[in-house]
């Protein structure tokens, strides 16, 4: 009988999958639909900046191009903007009809246009701009030795042959990598942050951070005879980043702005390049490829699975330590909430304990791992998936000591009269009698709680960790794919997550049977 239950078990959880990526594909073809149907119903069309005003159009947060769009929002046309934290995102909504257009960086806009020609660069020039490294305000010594080394690799042509080796002519692309000198690198360790999501000047390539800005940091950290650390964040988290110190240079086509430069100081400028319009071609013919052939490209293609492997690793290693972190931190809360509750005492730590629970239960996960790495860990050179197993772990007790304490008070008073009453102090009637059974009857809220943490921890990206959903936006951000990458994370999740249920099932029924004996 056991057993038939099983298969059927078995058979539904086979049925929920199916439905699952029923439901997913469904949905990613009726928003594609829908998509189409609204852009039909108006002209779209664009040819130049001037029609631009009452479109729909697309930038990466926090880039200068968003800062020149904003100016047409809410205009008397309603020109609607739509942010995006990558530019890859941006594109695959242009693609899908979601918008009108993106403004972009001229030589990232021809990186995708090469790869995917439904899309088109008009020839109109939107804006001008200039790039340099951004430094923590009042830095002058690290500012007076960068803008020494950019002047030098100007006069020299190196910065001028790693520009060439990136967006020269077909011929020249490719022929002048700059390889790192042997040098004494005793002057310390140079920390950039960048957003590698900006072909062609910074990018993943075999899983190693390259572009121009990389090569040229090389170049200056060779001149300076300094270690290269790079850290891949967010685009607008690179100038927090810089002011709190948790990086020396921004380095990430940035351009220089009278706003930014209130909050950090900036280099000579290292590179020109203007601001541009793509739009969706309408002369280009379909060229799709098979189903097959997309695995291959996200998947196989220059081992793009290593990223999904370290990703998911993160994933499960910060998710094990910090449930960890939760169930111990909570279980301690939750004793003394009950101790107070029940003779009026520890009414300190109750009170930090009651303002700890309403701190963290009353903000977002993201904004408190933010406020971790970027404010209490400001000025520590710590790992960054320690600073996530701290922050879920924090999050997590908060929720498994509300968790316990219900489980605690759902066993009967009569239990802990009659500890008691056989002469067992508190601590040992709280251990031996009233914590067992509270388990048993928590078990499936600690499931819950552990199934939450796990999903949680897909912000993890923000401080530029790569968890399993950071590695499908890297692969995302190089296959222009929106569709495999993110379903192979989801299916992945709930596998995962299926699992987990599966195995606190068998220890219900297993805790059920020691009952019954």
């Amino acid at each position: 009988m056991l057993k038939s239950r099983n298969k059927n078990q078995t058979a539904w959880r086979f049925i929920c999958i199916l439905l699952a990526v029923t439901a997913l594909l469904s949905c990613f073809m009726l928003s594609t639909a829908n998509a189409a149907d609204t852009t039909s119903q108006s002209d779209t069309t664009i040819t130049s900046a001037k029609d631009i005003p009452g479109k729909k159009v697309g930038v990466q947060l926090g880039t200068t191009g968003d800062e020149y769009i904003t100016k047409y929002e809410g205009d008397e046309k309603g020109t609607k903007v739509e942010r995006y934290n990558k530019a890859a995102d941006a594109i695959q909504s242009l693609k899908q009809q979601k918008i009108d257009c993106v403004v972009i960086d001229e030589q990232t806009a021809k990186s995708f246009t090469e790869k995917n020609s439904d899309i088109k660069i008009l020839d109109e020039e939107f804006a001008k701009e200039q790039y340099a490294l951004c430094i923590k305000k009042g830095n002058k010594e690290l500012l007076d030795k960068l803008n020494n080394a950019i002047d030098d690799l100007k006069a020299d042509g190196t910065l001028s042959d790693i520009v060439t080796n990136y967006t020269g002519s077909e011929k020249e692309i490719g022929t002048k990598p700059y390889n790192e000198k042997n040098v004494d690198r005793k002057n310390g360790t140079l920390v950039v942050a960048t957003n590698a999501q900006f072909k062609p000047y910074e990018y993943y390539e075999d899983g190693k951070i390259v572009g121009i800005d990389m090569d040229m940091m090389r170049a200056i950290c060779d001149k300076l005879g300094m270690e290269l650390k790079i850290e891949d964040i967010e685009f607008d988290s690179i100038i927090t980043s810089v002011q709190s110190g948790k990086a020396d240079v921004g380095a990430a086509g940035m351009s220089v702005t009278e706003d930014r430069k209130k909050n950090v100081d900036f280099s000579n400028f290292y590179a020109e390049t203007r601001q541009v319009i793509v739009v969706r071609n309408t002369e280009a013919g379909a060229t799709g490829i098979s189903f097959f052939e997309k695995l291959q490209q996200n998947f196989v293609d220059s081992s793009r699975w290593s990223y999904i492997v370290t990703g998911l690793g993160n994933t499960l290693l910060i998710t094990l330590f910090a449930i960890i972190i939760g169930i111990v931190l909570g279980a301690l809360i939750a004793i003394v909430r009950t101790i107070h509750d029940q003779n009026h005492k520890l009414k300190i730590l109750n009170f930090i304990c009651k303002l700890y629970l309403t701190i963290i239960r009353g903000t977002p996960a993201m904004i408190q791992l933010l406020i971790i790495y970027y404010v209490i860990f400001a000025s520590v050179n710590i790992d960054k998936v320690l600073v996530a197993i701290v922050a879920f772990g924090l999050n997590s007790a908060a929720y498994v000591a509300e968790v316990i304490r219900s489980g605690i008070n759902s066993v009967d008073k009569g239990q802990f009269e009659a500890g008691r009453s056989l002469g067992l102090t508190y601590k040992q009637t709280m251990l031996s009698i009233i914590l067992p059974q509270a388990f048993k009857n928590i078990l499936p809220a600690l499931c819950n709680e552990c199934i939450s943490l796990l999903k949680e921890t897909a912000i993890s990206g923000y401080i530029g960790l790569t968890d399993l959903t950071k590695a499908g936006d890297i692969i995302r951000s190089q296959t222009f794919e929106a569709f495999i990458p993110l379903i192979a994370v989801a299916l992945i999740y709930l596998i995962i997550v299926m699992l987990l249920t599966a195995g606190v099932n068998k220890l219900e029924r297993k805790l059920k049977n020691d009952n019954a004996r």
